[in-house]
């Protein structure tokens, strides 16, 4: 994964994630879109094969880059506690 920084502003970000797909964006765009600071959480991908994505952020004021930091920190718990559960399924 690359990430390349097109714009950055006090309330808004675009990046570029390269080697990405739905899978990671979706989830991002989950947690941020529940973070009250944040007004719009979207990504363009024109096509998977041909194009990157580029993730876009826009919040009521808050750094938009702890906004990115808060949901993937929310991600993260979410996939270990996935994980915990899957292993004690097993068990």
């Amino acid at each position: 994964m690359e990430l390349k920084i097109i714009e950055k502003k006090d309330d808004e970000i675009q990046v570029e994630i390269k080697g990405e797909s739905h899978t990671l964006l979706n989830m991002l765009k989950h947690f941020l879109l529940e973070d009250e600071h944040v007004d719009i959480a979207s990504y363009d991908m024109l096509h998977v094969s041909i194009s990157e994505p580029v993730f876009y952020v826009r919040t009521d004021g808050k750094d938009p880059v702890q906004a990115i930091r808060d949901a993937a920190v929310k991600l993260t718990a979410e996939c270990d506690e996935f994980s915990g559960v899957f292993e004690k399924a097993l068990a």
